[in-house]
């Protein structure tokens, strides 16, 4: 991957493209350090929940996806997850919306039409979590009176959560362009480097924290950290690169004096085709809950509401069942979404194809079906040990109470290697067909 990015610098139109693909990483991140007026940072620990380990889960998470902006109180405070959610929604509406699937088969304008629906949910959902979270700072005490004149308490929580909204349009709105005018995808981009960034300051406020007596420790903690963090890296990349070849034969054909077909290809399935959707969906569905009791007071106190961060909270025995569940059923939903195995088969009859020792038609499909379950049954159950099983091994080698544990998320890690494999792959495209045009010349 270095020789790859030093090849593309020695390009002068691909390292244009890395130069404004970096100065709007760059703006995101300033953006994500510019403090939002009418919020007070005293009370703050408490507010996005530092001050408590089970306490506003949510707004830990988000927190960490955008980077520690929701930390800071700044700008870029709710980040890109609102337009990661609408995407998300789209894409699977667009299977029981006949009217969003005919746009998905017009062409470039009907993806205009499917991206101009994508902004205007990213503003609703927005808007949604602006003001959820805003309440929730509001029965914190984190938002305070700038005016100085009466009770404006209500005004300053309207102000901020205005700020908030026009931010994520503006993250959006940078990510768009990193996608029109850089390299790769931008919207993945902006995820990639909140994750590092929140990496980062944990490792920075653990060393920040440590003392004489605990310096040795703190050392092997972060030793120990770098050693698991490369195993699961290795584990990811050998499971995302891994695939099951379906042979295809093509029978010959003579028409006319040119004979046709006679080749052998095969059909690509990856194990893990789904990517982190079904994490995300997960977690969002689990931990949504409780981000809405926690805005309701008359809820907020009660046993339930205890009950539920006590055993359904991030790492407790019952949501690592839940969470192991739902992965499984949204990876075979996507599955489903993503390969289409009638559709396959009779396209691979259409073109005079046969899979070896299976008989074109409803066979073909039965024999799809059966590999597509197979192979997303063990993607499913390797997105399921990902999202549980290191957070947990983390949890009990650093303790609960560790930085590490907030900047860390395997999640996160498994978004991260699949953007630097995807980052890699467009650099290689961009380098090829650069090479090609030169060879055209």
């Amino acid at each position: 991957m270095l020789q790859t990015i030093v090849n593309a610098f020695k390009n002068k139109d691909i390292r244009k493209k890395i130069l404004i693909t970096i100065g709007l990483l760059f703006i995101y991140r300033i953006g994500c350090y510019i403090p939002i007026p009418g919020i007070s940072l005293d009370v703050y620990d408490i507010a996005h929940g530092t001050g408590d380990q089970d306490q506003n889960t949510m707004l830990m998470l988000l927190s960490s996806l955008s980077g520690g902006a929701l930390a800071n109180g700044a700008l870029f405070a709710i980040g890109i997850s609102p337009y990661i959610n609408s995407s998300i929604i789209i894409q699977l509406l667009t299977v029981a919306i006949p009217k969003l699937e005919q746009w998905s088969k017009q062409g470039d304008e009907g993806k205009r039409k499917i991206n101009i629906t994508t902004r205007i949910l990213t503003l609703v959902l927005a808007i949604a979590q602006a003001i959820g979270i805003v309440v929730n700072w509001s029965m914190n005490g984190a938002i305070y009176e700038i005016f100085g004149v009466g009770n404006l308490t209500w005004l300053v929580s309207m102000f901020v959560a205005l700020v908030m909204v026009a931010g994520a349009m503006l993250t959006m709105w940078i990510g768009e362009r990193i996608t029109e005018m850089g390299i790769g995808n931008g919207i993945s981009l902006l995820i990639f480097v909140g994750i590092l960034s929140s990496a980062g300051l944990a490792i920075i406020s653990l060393v920040a924290a440590a003392t004489p007596d605990t310096s040795s420790e703190v050392v092997w903690q972060i030793v120990g950290f770098f050693l698991l963090v490369i195993a699961i890296f290795a584990f990811i990349v050998f499971i995302d690169s891994s695939e099951r070849r379906i042979p295809i034969q093509y029978a010959k054909q003579v028409k006319g004096r040119k004979q046709y077909g006679g080749q052998s290809t095969f059909i690509p399935i990856k194990i893990n085709a789904a990517g982190v959707l079904p994490i995300i969906f997960a977690n969002a569905l689990i931990s949504f809950p409780q981000l809405i009791m926690s805005m309701i007071p008359t809820v907020a106190g009660t046993a339930f509401y205890g009950w539920w961060q006590r055993w359904m909270g991030v790492g407790a025995p019952v949501y690592c069942v839940v969470v192991g569940l739902l992965i499984l059923f949204f990876s075979y939903f996507y599955a489903q979404i993503q390969f289409k195995p009638d559709e396959v088969a009779r396209n691979i009859q259409q073109y005079g194809g046969f899979i070896p020792g299976i008989r074109p038609g409803r066979p073909t499909q039965e024999y799809l079906t059966k590999v597509t379950r197979r192979i997303t049954f063990w993607g499913a159950l390797f997105l399921a040990f990902i999202a549980i099983v290191p957070s947990l091994i983390f949890a009990i080698a650093f303790g609960q109470g560790s930085p590490l544990l907030n900047g860390f998320s395997a999640t996160g890690m498994l978004i991260v290697v699949s953007v630097a494999l995807e980052f890699e792959k467009q650099l290689q495209s961009q380098l090829m067909m650069k090479q090609y045009k030169g060879f055209l010349k």
